[in-house]
């Protein structure tokens, strides 16, 4: 999935600016950080970094995933806002498509996952020795042999949404991992950050960032 690399060619989308945070909605097809290799190189952190030499990264989202994206201005926000995702204080919010109309209204999904060594950075199901990995889901709307859902993580999996998914026996739309036949068959990855809420570094406000779904 590296060889073919190549990011779009859009402008940074700024969300929120402030003395310690940016916020950005991250396009689809870009990396968050870096890859191994020059061709690798470019990435949102980079483009954020040629703006604002002072942003320090915070989170990750996948290189397919789309949506809200935090940054830090400074090394206590940093610090701040990395301690509100590790103690799973910091709420995020997806929409996604699936395959299949799922009957149900609401559900969770409570499966352990760790990566899968031999097809990595596969992660698999392992009630062995996967970390806890939990994620709370509501139909939005159903379209012609698809759902429309949005999904709750409450915790911080590597690709935990798009195996948990799977995993129901509903595939995010367009994964180039984990989805299908006719379900892989789709332009881009159907999975994005709709919004955000973290407490502002400076007096610990809480604030919501949001990004409008693009699909």
């Amino acid at each position: 999935m590296t060889s073919d690399y190549a990011p779009p060619d859009t402008p940074l989308d700024l969300v929120h600016e402030d003395h310690e945070l940016l916020v950005f909605d991250k396009p689809s097809g870009l990396l968050s950080v870096p890859g191994k290799g020059a061709h690798l190189a470019d990435c949102l952190l980079s483009r954020v970094q040629a703006a604002f030499p002072e942003a320090l990264l915070v989170h990750r989202l996948d290189r397919d995933t789309s949506g809200i994206m935090i940054f830090a201005r400074t090394r206590h926000a940093q610090r701040h806002l990395g301690l509100q995702f590790e103690r799973r204080q910091a709420k995020k919010v997806y929409v996604a498509r699936v395959w299949g109309e799922i009957e149900e209204k609401t559900g969770t999904v409570d499966l352990p996952l760790i990566v899968d060594w031999p097809n990595r950075p596969l992660q698999h199901v392992d009630f062995e020795t996967g970390k806890p990995a939990v994620t709370d889901w509501r139909v939005v709307r159903r379209e012609g042999g698809t759902t429309r859902v949005r999904l709750y993580p409450q915790t911080g999996r590597s690709h935990q949404l798009r195996v948990h998914m799977k995993e129901i026996g509903h595939p995010i739309l367009g994964d180039p991992f984990y989805a299908e036949g006719p379900a892989r068959d789709f332009p881009r990855l159907m999975l994005h950050a709709e919004s955000l809420r973290i407490r502002h570094p400076d007096g610990g406000r809480g604030m919501t960032f949001s990004a409008k779904c693009p699909f």
